[in-house]
């Protein structure tokens, strides 16, 4: 039977890497919000009372797209998934009591890690300005240091990889996203998994809570 699971945790817990991972393990779907505005970006919304009449039309005005076209667009994906890991949704409590109503979790898993840690991990990152490549000073360097592997090109920090950007971006998620893992919490329906092990460690605990 096609599992439907909803993977949380703060940027740099390690949901993207973890939700690919689970998906290809149980054969589902890799629902991201992202991915799904992506991929429904020319829907129809004049059926809906919103200022635009496509997702598109937001992102290019370089306006945040409002909770009731995600969930209009989350609700599309879910429908068109067998089965499904979601990840990045939902991000605030009206879009998690949405969510359930128009879908039941089989599991509702919470990556746990302290703020230091998401910290060092996402100040660690280095990105190749040619190419793209990703790397992590400490869990994924480059052979030589400040070079690209693959094409030779220099690696760099993103500006919203700083420790002033990265710790405001965490104080938005706990304002945020934080009362969402407390209401799955309050319903008796959140695992926590302890984010701060290997991957494979990680991993291999959430399988065990999703085969429970």
């Amino acid at each position: 039977m096609s599992k439907h699971i909803l993977l949380l945790g703060a940027p740099g817990a390690g949901k993207g890497t973890q939700s690919k991972r689970l998906a290809a393990e149980f054969d589902l779907e890799h629902v991201t919000t992202g991915d799904a505005l992506r991929a429904n970006k020319d829907m129809d919304l004049a059926h809906m009372d919103t200022e635009f009449d496509t997702p598109r039309a937001y992102m290019e005005a370089g306006e945040l797209v409002p909770d009731a076209v995600v969930n209009e667009i989350v609700k599309t994906a879910l429908q068109a998934a067998d089965g499904y890991v979601l990840d990045g949704y939902p991000r605030n409590l009206d879009q998690a009591e949405y969510l359930s109503e128009i879908t039941d979790l089989d599991a509702a898993l919470f990556l746990d890690v302290s703020e230091e840690e998401l910290v060092e991990r996402l100040t660690g990152r280095r990105v190749c300005a040619e190419c793209g490549t990703n790397y992590h000073v400490e869990f994924s360097p480059p052979t030589e240091a400040g070079v690209c592997d693959d094409c030779g090109g220099e690696l760099v920090q993103r500006d919203d990889d700083t420790e002033e950007t990265v710790r405001e971006r965490l104080r938005v998620y706990r304002e945020n996203t934080e009362p969402v893992v407390e209401h799955y919490r309050e319903r008796g329906e959140l695992v926590e998994i302890d984010g701060e092990g290997t991957p494979d460690e990680v991993f291999d605990a959430i399988v065990d809570a999703v085969d429970e």
